[in-house]
Parts: structure tokens; C-alpha cells; sequence
């Protein structure tokens, strides 16, 4: 019996100049309200009440943080993030790797690093999609399209805010 070959691994990596210096703007989007700040206004990502006010560097590695549901316009849901960080550092750097409703595998990271008077903010993205998703003709192509103009607004809000 032919075993199916697994659905392709969605990949790219995106990097902005900012004008902040790196410490200002880790601090920023370590932050559920700086990461919901850089969806506005299309999107919003819910976060338990007990880590409102928490920073990915002072959350456990590798455990599930919770269930954060991706709120399309604020308010209708669409996806979900099972959110995991599984690795901090070196320098400003954060891991996630975690599920989600489309990818059986979601894995960001994310570095902020000094650049002459300002800093660069780079984020690496690969998802695996789940195959029952991935077996819809045309599904990871869109799935790869709709992830990358999601980080390329949230570099565009990043450079409104950050110069």
C-alpha cells in the first residue's frame, strides 16, 4: 500500500529596519498588547486573563501557555495557536513552536537585534499543514499566501510605530 508523501513545509522569513533601539521595541512585542498592536486592525489574538500583563520572557518554556484564538476583525474567530516558547535567547530571541487548527506544526521566531542607531527585527516562520487540510487543491498555496501577508502588516505597523 503507497503511503502518501507528507504536505509541504510553508516557509519564509522576513526582516525590518526599525528605527528604536532593539530593547524599546523587544519590550514592545513581547507583549500581548504589542503583538495585537501589530494585527490591528484586521485581527486580534485573545489572551487569558491571567497573562494579560505577563512578557514571553517571563513565561515557562516548553509547557502550553494557552489557547489563543485568532479574532478576525476582532470579534469573529477563525483559528486557533496553541501557544508553546520553547526557546529564549541568545540576545533578544524567542522560539514558539506550537499547533493550530490549519498547521499540525506552527513554529515562529522572532529576533530583535542592534543595527547602527536604530535595530532590525526579523521573523522566520514554517508550518506544516495538516493533511487533511493540505489534500484541498490550491489549500497550502493560499495558506502560505494569507500567512505571509499577515507578517507583512505586522512589519508595516511595526515601522508606523517604530520608525
Amino acid at each position: 500500500m503507497a503511503t502518501s508523501a507528507p504536505p509541504p513545509t510553508i516557509t519564509f522569513e522576513r526582516t525590518t529596519r526599525l528605527a528604536a533601539d532593539a530593547h524599546t521595541v523587544w519590550r514592545h512585542v513581547t507583549t500581548p498588547q504589542g503583538i495585537n498592536d501589530e494585527f490591528k486592525p484586521w485581527m486580534r489574538m485573545t489572551v487569558p486573563r491571567r497573562l494579560r500583563d505577563v512578557r514571553l520572557d517571563d513565561v515557562e518554556l516548553g509547557v502550553r501557555l494557552c489557547r489563543s484564538w485568532v479574532l478576525v476583525l476582532g470579534f469573529v474567530p477563525f483559528e486557533y495557536d496553541d501557544l508553546v516558547l520553547v526557546e529564549r535567547g541568545p540576545g533578544l530571541r524567542f522560539l514558539e513552536r506550537s499547533t493550530t487548527h490549519v498547521a499540525r506544526t506552527w513554529q515562529h521566531e522572532r529576533t530583535v537585534a542592534a543595527a547602527g542607531s536604530g535595530c532590525e527585527l526579523t521573523d522566520r516562520v514554517s508550518l506544516e499543514p495538516r493533511p487533511a487540510f493540505a489534500r484541498l487543491p490550491g489549500s497550502t498555496a493560499m495558506v502560505g499566501r494569507v500567512v505571509t501577508a499577515i507578517f507583512g502588516h505586522r512589519h508595516r505597523r511595526l515601522r508606523l510605530r517604530f520608525g
